[in-house]
């Protein structure tokens, strides 16, 4: 990834990192919950949503095409750029935690914060004055620029809070260790869209283990910031980490004979959609305006398969939080589960290791418009099976392009 390439996705992510903010202005808020809408499972994402691909799915966050070639044109490791900074960004977290002596269970509550806040990356700038994993903001009292700009000052003041007791940190919150995860998570950040904070779960846990991380470890009794936050590494057990929690809906739905081999071929079918779906693009419109996009080369669309989706048919958002879920809240009638033959037109839907899944716009001649599969936050035009080669995800379905609670 070139310079260009990561200022441009870290303006789109610095977007996102608005969802969950202090006491943030409404039109910022408005902004957010849009923003929430489009997340998908790329670099972050958590259980699944549907009952036939419960656990491996894909890992559309840890390597794209253009992560096998340096700017120089020699080779590097996949894991360079966007992913090894959360990787490195995740171990400074529990650093932090483990010399405060806090459990793993702390560790897991700040990567599900991170990671819907900036994607777990260091932001430097973000709406109003917000920078940082934890995108805090200097006005209301979580330190300076410069050193929220600090991983290990950041997570320490997320732990630990304000000397003064205000912010409050995570261990300022009564019962902490026992509330749900995503409510510790927001008792911290007071979003008022804490929710989302859930979404992030499995993939926090993924990162985890991928970083070495062991989520299951105790705290220390007198577990308290440490007046050395970037010292040395506290290094974790070879315990494994918990597993994600799974959310398999819908059983009855996948039942429908055995699926078609991954990489079977995709090709256009043939149906009108129902009289309830009603657009303000009509479908050779929005192929024209996603062909558009993706030739103008943004790198906007990081992780927002949905929300490109919505805007395709000219909605500013498709009223739903995950890709996945926005498939299985459709009439069942609209649902074609694991058929390979879309109409043009066609949302096609993949459950992915993350918790959004991921939806993509059919095209035609089995190819798709779809973000983040050849560059983070770019919209291309690849074929289908694209999905399941690259990224492992299983497909669930086609739907027609049905939203109806876009705004």
């Amino acid at each position: 990834m070139n310079s260009r390439q990561a200022a441009m996705l870290a303006s789109g992510v610095a977007r996102r990192g608005a969802a969950l903010k202090l006491v943030v202005p409404a039109g910022i808020l408005f902004f957010c919950f849009l923003i929430g809408l489009g997340i998908v499972g790329g670099i972050a994402g958590s259980s699944q949503a549907s009952a036939a691909s419960c656990g491996g799915a894909g890992l559309p966050d840890a390597q794209y095409e253009n992560d096998d070639e340096s700017d120089d044109g020699g080779s590097k490791d996949s894991t360079d750029g966007l992913h090894a900074q959360q990787i490195d960004n995740a171990k400074t977290i529990d650093r932090v935690a483990a010399q405060g002596g806090l459990p793993g269970r702390a560790t897991l509550i700040a990567l599900m914060t991170a990671l819907q806040e900036s994607t777990l990356i260091n932001l430097d700038h973000g709406p109003g004055d917000s920078v940082g994993l934890f995108q805090q903001k200097p006005q209301y009292g979580w330190g300076t620029k410069e050193q929220i700009m600090k991983p290990a000052y950041a997570a320490k003041m997320f732990f630990f809070g304000a000397d003064s007791g205000s912010p409050r940190g995570l261990t300022d919150v009564k019962g902490w260790e026992s509330m749900a995860l995503e409510e510790a998570a927001e008792a911290v950040q007071h979003s008022e869209q804490g929710e989302l904070y859930a979404g992030q779960e499995s993939e926090a846990r993924r990162i985890a283990k991928e970083a070495g991380i062991n989520l299951a470890h105790p705290g220390r009794a007198d577990s308290q910031p440490t007046d050395n936050p970037s010292g040395s590494t506290v290094t974790p057990s070879d315990a494994p980490s918990g597993a994600p929690t799974e959310r398999c809906e819908n059983e009855e739905d996948q039942q429908d004979g055995p699926a078609p081999k991954p990489g079977t071929e995709f090709h256009d079918g043939n149906a009108d959609w129902p009289a309830q779906v009603k657009n303000r693009r009509s479908t050779a419109d929005a192929i024209k305006w996603a062909r558009r996009e993706a030739d103008s080369g943004s790198l906007e669309w990081y992780r927002w398969c949905l929300k490109f989706v919505a805007q395709s048919y000219g909605w500013t958002s498709a009223g739903s939080q995950y890709a996945i879920d926005h498939y299985w809240a459709m009439p069942s009638t609209m649902r074609h589960n694991r058929d390979r033959n879309p109409p043009v037109g066609a949302l096609m839907f993949w459950s992915t290791d993350g918790r959004a899944g991921h939806v993509a716009l059919y095209v035609g001649n089995g190819e798709i418009a779809s973000n983040d599969i050849r560059e983070p936050g770019r919209i291309s035009i690849v074929p289908a099976t694209d999905i399941e080669s690259k990224w492992g995800a299983t497909y669930q379905g086609w739907a027609p392009p049905y939203f109806p609670n876009a705004g």
